[in-house]
């Protein structure tokens, strides 16, 4: 991105090196300080009023369930409409800062953030089950978000470069970017620190208000971020944390006259509730309320009889089972053509006997899945996939005090099988094979979701037909499915898999305004 007036250019968040021990020292110096704070209670935070309810949250570790991360106060539709009541007071005046000074807010929170980036990491590998490294991404991801923004908003402000206007004579025209009004924001808990920034931040250095409802596995680090902005002055109001019940608070807020808009990223099912109930017209509504949606995937990695095999076996293994297959973007599919799928299978089994299942304070390659909810419907996939496939590796629990699952992987599977289209969102990994590469794709295409893949092949024509035909937001070649740096990767998918919303991309605050043209006689 080029730079502006004032603003150094963008440049992604490095990554740690956890190869160096000094880096290995810092995060579990880190962890000891976050541990030290664990079964905090923590407020909801409503305009200037800091409130404690009865109710709360209790945050536990998937890896260590008899360990409690906090206790997180929980609103209900009274506090929920005072929220609201406090968003649409604020809105009226922070629609009118301006877009500098939006920013700059932004801008202080990357800097803090990057200051403390061990501690937010190391509150997610106990809240969310992440290892070092996917923990660490995480974060980089959240300081990336916040600097993007800030950066594209000042942008957006200072220029008529997204829409350049026919000029006439006696006329001086322009288009400017003018925020929406209040809106709702639902992170998920995979991505509880980037994805909820992310979202929140794009809303509001656009100039809207915004009420944040956090994932119940992840609110503490939610409330870290909140805690953060708040640290940096950010006005009262502008976020108001309202963790609560999706089907009491979430429900009451997306049906709300005065929501302007539902940023939300989480499963299709709730995807498709919160467009349903958005698109009722309530009694006082006086606009058509944007929803902006992320729901997940049933992504893939393609191999041909050209590519190179030990390349694509690493990427099918990394996009299967990082964070335990906890990713939307996550290859739980690869589809070869049959001429190297014995080949492939054995260098994916290889790899998959080496992970290392382990409680993630202690850096495990694998670690547990979120919740019980969610280990009990993975295991029943399992079960489910013994019947349609045959079960090549893993295939039940780990030991634990917590939620373990084997990194599971079942092969000779139909591309009509439940297991190959339906989104486990855990560490199974099922293999199809097909005749040729173009069976291949289409075995790909057949899904409802449409969110990322991966072709990996040495023939520049068939990738060129691949670029073409594979049918999904975000396409890579010769590289895992996993992975989108902000500004590089603009993500978002096709399909069930959302409204390709392409967050970190340069039209993604389009989505958190509207367009307005202003003419004027010269």
């Amino acid at each position: 991105m080029n730079a502006l007036p004032g603003i150094v250019p963008y440049v992604n968040e490095p990554f740690t090196d956890f190869s160096q021990p000094e880096n290995i020292r810092a995060m579990e110096a880190a962890l000891s300080k976050v541990k030290a704070e664990l079964g905090r209670e923590y407020p909801l935070y409503i305009g200037p009023n800091t409130i404690v309810t009865d109710a709360k949250i209790t945050s536990i570790n998937p890896g260590n369930v008899s360990e409690v991360i906090g206790y997180v106060s929980k609103a209900d539709q009274a506090l929920a409409e005072q929220a609201m009541q406090a968003a649409l007071q604020t809105f009226e005046t922070w629609k009118r800062v301006p877009a500098h000074e939006r920013a700059g807010y932004l801008f202080k929170a990357a800097a803090l953030m990057r200051e403390r980036k061990h501690e937010f990491s190391a509150l997610m590998i106990l809240e969310a089950g992440k290892n070092y490294v996917e923990a660490d991404v995480d974060t980089a991801e959240a300081i990336d978000f916040m600097e993007f923004y800030a950066r594209e908003m000042i942008r957006l402000s200072e220029t008529n470069e997204r829409q350049p206007l026919v000029k006439i004579p006696g006329e001086d025209n322009k288009l400017t970017y003018i925020p929406l009004g209040v809106g709702i924001v639902i992170p998920p808990w995979n991505f509880p620190l980037a994805i909820c920034v992310g979202m929140t931040t794009a809303a509001i250095v656009s100039g809207n208000t915004v009420l944040l409802k956090p994932a119940s596995t992840t609110p503490v680090i939610a409330h870290k971020f909140v805690a953060l902005m708040r640290e940096v002055g950010l006005p009262d109001g502008v976020i108001n944390f309202v963790p609560g019940s999706g089907a009491e608070v979430g429900d009451y807020l997306t049906t709300h006259p005065k929501t302007r808009f539902i940023s939300f990223t989480g499963s299709k099912e709730v995807g498709l509730r919160i467009n349903r109930l958005a698109a009722e017209t309530a009694p006082g509504q006086i606009w058509i309320k944007r929803v902006v949606a992320e729901m997940g995937g049933k992504d893939g990695v393609i191999v041909d009889e050209t590519a190179d095999l030990d390349a694509a076996a690493a990427a099918i293994v990394a996009s299967a089972f990082g964070f335990q297959g906890q990713k939307c973007s996550a290859g739980s599919r690869a589809i070869v053509v049959e001429q190297v799928y014995e080949q492939v299978v054995e260098k994916v089994l290889a790899l998959t006997a080496a992970l290392r299942v382990g409680l993630p304070e202690q850096n495990g390659q694998v670690g547990p899945v979120i919740d019980e909810t969610s280990y009990n419907r993975i295991l029943a996939y399992i079960e489910i996939g013994k019947q349609e496939g045959t079960l090549l590796a893993g295939g039940g629990k780990v030991d634990g005090n917590g939620y373990y699952i084997q990194p599971t992987v079942f092969g000779d599977v139909s591309g009509k099988a439940r297991i190959m289209q339906e989104e486990i969102f855990g560490p199974v990994l099922t293999i199809a094979k097909a005749k040729d590469w173009q069976e291949a794709i289409a075995i790909y295409n057949d899904t409802e979701f449409g969110l990322t893949g991966s072709y990996f092949s040495t023939s520049e024509e068939r990738i060129a037909a691949a670029l073409e035909l594979v049918h999904c937001g975000n396409l890579y070649i010769n590289r895992k499915c996993t992975g989108a740096l902000v500004g590089v990767h603009p993500f978002g998918g096709f399909n069930m898999s959302g409204t390709d919303s392409k967050a970190g991309g340069y039209d993604y605050l389009l989505l958190f305004t509207q367009a307005k043209l202003t003419s004027r006689k010269s």
